[in-house]
């Protein structure tokens, strides 16, 4: 019963850890193993050695292990910390090789970069000696400009009658439209065209189409020599003369330009080709032009005197361009170059120096305030000085060198230097002026006026033209940039035409004009009211009837003034241009009429001999003074007319003119409308100047003689 018991008692014991109440397991093993029956009690014995044994079993088995697991676990832990270490430095030695990696990667990534664009200029390069080589190849397969050499191409020296053609001339014919009409369909396709270079566009310069292929290879010896000549070393290539290399391309165009018309172009329209052979060829070798000019222009910038021949003969080649060879206003020609921003600002600044110093010479000449026309009546109806015509000449010399201008800022810069010019010109007669207006009799004084007088708007005529109404519009929508703000109602006058670009100024000018012509005609009425007092005193009451005289004369008082109205007309008809002189004699005629109506008719009373004498004087005298001037120069004096009609007037018309208008005052405000009007009896009489109440007061001038009848 006792073997196995211990294993039996073992397997059935639960250990305190599982079981918190020890005595309580004990008592349950009791029970199993003796239960209650007291016979049972002599298992105790065995039972208890049983678990004795048992125990000391497990106390070996619990010191053989307390002995053995800390040497284990020391040497697990030793291993891990080894480990751990050795991880560390694979660590560390990984994170220095990785940064090491990425710092050689972002220094080759620049190599690799600079790899890949040598590879792709290569790869261009590559292709564009398989294309030379293509070209090459094409060129040795042509036979294009040995027929062009038959045809003594290119045409150095103008073409002769003496140069015989080819003996097999037709044969010559053929071969040159075939090679023609061949080249032609090589350029159809996009991928034989040598690629353009995009250049940066400049103002006024369009795009054009490549040059067709026939005309590239034309150019090539005239390309040849004018590289030859115009680059370099070569005593040709002088920057001091531009018009050398300008020139000959002009010479070659000309040259060149029967052949193109006569042998190229029929190929052409026959080939579907719409190109014109002569302007291709003015396009190629204005590419010479065009490059020529780019490389030279920068290198002048620093010399005025250089700066000003080159952009004389640029403008100068530009006319001959478009008007001798007809070259379309659609195709840029050489102007654009004057256009780059430094080279165009330069321009500017010199052309503003120069006429800066054109006006203070003129102004500083000897015969500045003369005309150089004096001596030719027919000519000098204008009797404008010299620095006038000058002035005037220059602002027309600026207008057509910008004229031709492809670029409408660029010809509003221009226009707001004009502008300037124009307000300075007035500045500084203004001041001059000033030094003169104290004789504004003398002839400088006249000539001041006159030079005022010129750019007047009405002998302003270019502001009206096409040009500058073409260029008003340009200035309204992107004028205020150049010419600074233009204001709603001047901007709405410009874009309607109704006003001008020069209107300010024009309106300072005619302001000053009209303040010297003030000054011109006060100092004559001083001079004239002088003169005349001695006849304004006269005894017009006291005179003798024109009956008791044999014939009526200029009264003796009347000739001083007479005299000197005729000295001042005759002398100032000489020093004022006709348009002034016409305002000076209308002006002076409005104001003898106030005078000698107010002064002296107005101040004096007068019998019939009187009135008699005055309206002799007035009509037979001082109108005709104005007679040569105008047909009817009485209408200038309305009143001393009139006047002089109520005083001659008869006595019963006169009594009874008399009547109507004092019964006309009493009946005011009743209307009446079996009597006529005053003014209606007025009229009759012919006058229409003068108010009823004016007429009342002459007609009581002459109440001496009214009241004897």
């Amino acid at each position: 019963m006792l073997i196995g018991g211990p294993s039996f008692c073992h397997s059935t014991f639960q250990s305190p850890s599982e079981d918190g109440n020890f005595t309580d397991d004990v008592v349950a093993l009791v029970q199993k193993e003796i239960g209650g029956d007291l016979k049972s009690l002599k298992k105790v014995s065995g039972l208890l050695e049983q678990l004795t044994l048992e125990n000391k079993q497990l106390e070996e088995q619990v010191l053989t292990v307390s002995s053995s697991v800390p040497l284990r676990v020391s040497a697990a832990l030793s291993t891990a910390e080894e480990s751990r270490v050795k991880l560390e430095s694979l660590l560390e030695k990984e994170r220095l090789l990785s940064n090491t990696l990425q710092q050689h990667l972002q220094g080759a990534q620049v190599w690799a970069d600079s790899i890949g664009q040598v590879l792709a200029q290569l790869d261009t390069l590559e292709r564009h000696m398989k294309y030379l080589q293509c070209l090459a190849r094409i060129e040795e397969l042509s036979d294009f400009e040995e027929v062009l050499t038959q045809f003594h191409w290119p045409f150095i020296s103008p073409p002769t009658q003496t140069l015989s053609p080819p003996a097999n001339v037709q044969e010559f014919n053929s071969q040159l439209e075939l090679l023609v009409s061949q080249l032609l369909s090589l350029q159809t396709s996009d991928d034989l065209i040598s690629e353009k270079r995009e250049t940066p566009s400049r103002p006024g310069q369009s795009q054009t189409p490549p040059l067709s292929l026939p005309i590239q290879i034309m150019l090539l010896p005239l390309s040849k020599r004018f590289r030859y000549h115009f680059t370099g070393n070569r005593q040709t290539n002088n920057l001091s003369k531009p018009e050398w290399f300008l020139t000959q391309v002009l010479i070659w165009m000309g040259n060149s330009s029967n052949f193109m018309d006569e042998k190229i172009q029929p190929i052409l329209d026959r080939a579907g080709a719409k190109v014109n052979a002569r302007v291709e060829l003015c396009r190629g070798l204005l590419t010479l032009a065009q490059e020529k000019l780019a490389q030279d222009t920068p290198r002048l910038l620093y010399d005025d005197a250089l700066f000003c021949h080159l952009v004389d003969e640029v403008l100068q080649f530009e006319k001959e361009l478009r008007s001798t060879h007809s070259y379309p206003r659609a195709y840029p020609g050489v102007l654009h170059i004057l256009l780059e921003e430094t080279v165009f600002q330069k321009w500017l600044s010199v052309e503003r120096k120069m006429a800066v110093e054109k006006v203070d010479a003129m102004l500083s000449a000897e015969g500045a305030w003369s005309s150089q026309y004096k001596d030719i009546t027919d000519v000098d109806e204008l009797k404008a000085p010299d620095c006038a015509e000058t002035f005037m000449t220059l602002l027309l010399v600026i207008t057509e060198r910008y004229r031709a201008l492809p670029c409408p800022r660029a010809q509003l810069s221009f226009l707001a230097l004009q502008k300037e010019l124009v307000d300075d010109f007035r500045i500084r007669l203004t001041q001059v002026m000033k030094e003169e207006s104290r004789q504004p009799l003398s002839p400088r004084y006249c000539a001041i006026l006159n030079a005022k007088h010129i750019p007047a708007q009405n002998h302003f005529p270019f502001v009206f033209s096409q040009f500058f109404l073409q260029l008003q519009q340009a200035a309204v929508s992107v004028g205020e940039e150049i010419l600074g703000p233009l204001g709603a109602t001047e901007t709405g006058r410009l874009a309607s035409l109704e006003g001008s670009l020069f209107e300010a100024l024009l309106a300072l000018l005619e302001r000053l004009r009209g303040d010297m012509l003030g000054r011109l005609l006060d100092a004559v009425m001083r001079d004239v009211k002088e003169k005349a007092q001695p006849y304004c005193k006269d005894r017009w009451i006291s005179l003798p009837s024109q009956s008791d005289q044999a014939t009526m004369s200029l009264s003796s008082s009347a000739c001083p003034m007479m005299l000197c109205l005729r000295d001042h007309l005759l002398q100032l008809q000489q020093m004022l241009c006709l348009p002034l002189f016409q305002m000076f004699w209308q002006g002076l005629a409005e104001r003898l009429n106030s005078f000698i109506y107010e002064d002296l008719i107005l101040y004096n009373h007068f019998n019939e001999g009187g009135a008699a004498q005055l309206q002799y004087d007035m009509t037979r005298n001082l109108f005709p003074l104005f007679g040569h001037y105008c047909k009817r120069p009485e209408n200038f004096f309305k009143h001393v007319k009139e006047a002089c009609l109520i005083l001659t007037l008869k006595v019963g018309p006169a009594l009874l003119l008399c009547d109507m208008l004092k019964q006309s005052e009493e009946e005011e405000g009743i209307l009446n409308h079996q009597q006529p009007s005053p003014e209606s009896a007025l009229n009759e009489l012919g006058v229409y100047k003068l108010a009823p109440s004016d007429v009342q007061i002459l007609l009581n001038l002459r109440s001496a003689w009214l009241n004897q009848s």
